[in-house]
């Protein structure tokens, strides 16, 4: 099992880069009048990094433990 260090570096560089797959200057290059089975680029570009965003966060919060003081509190 990889170190929690490690975890928590890469769910912070993970949410940089879906921050930065979403800022407006990137995605106006997938603003193109091009279609894909009748859904415009964009909607597929921003719907897919969204995708990735959901997916890779479930994958890599399954991996970082629990908070201890967090466990204890919701036993109360």
């Amino acid at each position: 099992m990889p170190e929690p260090r490690k975890l928590e570096s890469g769910v912070f560089v993970f949410t940089m880069l879906g921050a930065l797959l979403l800022v407006p200057p990137l995605v106006i290059i997938f603003n193109q009048p091009i279609v894909h089975f009748g859904v415009p680029q964009v909607v597929l570009y921003l719907f897919g990094v969204w995708l990735a965003l959901i997916v890779g966060t479930a994958l890599l919060t399954r991996f970082l433990p629990r908070d201890a003081r967090g466990d204890s509190e919701d036993r109360r």
